[in-house]
């Protein structure tokens, strides 16, 4: 039972060659392409529409160096919401659910800011592993303890969308499962627990979709205190 419950998160193979490069670019082929026209069709002005809302509330609070960034975390964006969204869908098979997929993601994209930091203004970068007006004595746990917080910011960011994202799918599989179950047994309890199935399914794609802002957005707040 529990194989048949993880196999769902399995890297799909076909003659023994993994599917997972076909699963992240196929998404992006269902995106509209921008027009010569006037007045964009319904799609590209709601894609359009979530991407300036999105883009103004994470790069807000950042200042304007750190305003370069606004292509790669948008498109970072739009990525995972795909990935994580298509993924709900049946015979579909979800990329970010792979831990080290997000780890990659999260960890170059960390020691790119990191980078940036130490680069453009080291004193600053420095000076947040330290709190302003701490004991001279607790220095050093301070320092110690600051440094292992940054080295955990990446693995924090790859675990949480892994996490969460299993989560939910597991739920919805088990859930499903008993669905099937009581359907000759107990059909009325069968058709609660399919109504049940609907809302988690629901309740799954907001959380595909505030999953990958978050994602996104803690990345923007990495940049902030480096820019």
């Amino acid at each position: 039972m529990t194989l048949s419950l993880f196999d769902q998160f399995l890297s799909p193979v076909v003659c023994w060659i993994p599917l997972v490069a076909i699963a992240i670019t196929l998404p992006w082929i269902l995106f509209p392409n921008p027009t010569t026209r006037w007045l964009n069709n319904r799609s590209l002005t709601s894609q359009n529409w979530f991407l300036s809302q999105a883009t103004s509330q994470i790069f807000s609070p950042i200042n304007p160096p750190g305003h370069k960034w606004a292509l790669l975390l948008s498109s970072l964006l739009i990525f995972l919401a795909t990935m994580n969204t298509a993924g709900l869908l049946p015979y579909t098979f979800t990329p970010t659910s792979q831990l080290s997929i997000n780890m990659g993601l999260a960890g170059a994209l960390w020691m790119g800011v990191v980078i940036l930091g130490m680069r453009t203004q080291p004193t600053h970068s420095l000076g947040h592993l330290l709190p302003e007006g701490a004991p001279a004595l607790l220095t050093p746990i301070l320092v110690i303890i600051e440094t292992i917080s940054l080295f955990i910011r990446p693995i924090a960011l790859g675990v949480r969308l892994t996490a969460n994202l299993t989560a939910g799918h597991l739920l919805i599989q088990l859930t499903s499962t008993a669905t099937l179950a009581m359907l000759t047994i107990m059909p009325v309890t069968a058709i609660f627990t399919g109504i049940l199935l609907f809302l988690l399914a629901l309740l799954e794609a907001a959380v595909a979709l505030i999953q990958a802002y978050v994602f996104v957005l803690l990345l923007s707040l990495y940049l902030q205190e480096n820019v």
